[in-house]
């Protein structure tokens, strides 16, 4: 997806292991260290910002300036929509910054001969 809002909401924090001083991908000029086991994203720290490998406008056009190098959170994160299924969190993270929802949640099937 193209919106960002998932980048520029939530804390992308992940093992040290990730770092590409430790033989993993992300670049550790990018992160901070959370913990003795956990390295964050600058710019996410707090949870409420933006990461700073990402370009553009949310809700317009963005861009991540480390995709093929992006950490875990970042790969396994699901965009609302995605396979079919409907994801609160993106949905949060786009209402959050104006945006429409990409999907509806699903309600429960209701049983009409069950009284309230």
């Amino acid at each position: 997806m193209t919106c960002g809002a998932c980048c520029a909401t939530f804390r992308a924090s992940f093992h040290w292991l990730e770092l590409a001083s430790a033989g993993g991908t992300v670049p550790d000029e990018l992160t901070a260290q959370l913990t003795p086991h956990l390295a964050v994203m600058h710019g996410t720290h707090a949870g409420q910002g933006r990461c700073c490998a990402l370009d553009g406008a949310v809700g317009k056009q963005v861009s991540c300036r480390i995709y093929p190098q992006r950490s875990s959170p970042c790969r396994d994160f699901r965009w609302s929509g995605e396979d079919g299924i409907y994801d609160e969190r993106c949905e949060k993270a786009r209402a959050r910054h104006g945006l429409p929802p990409l999907m509806q949640p699903h309600a429960p099937p209701t049983n009409p001969d069950r009284a309230a």
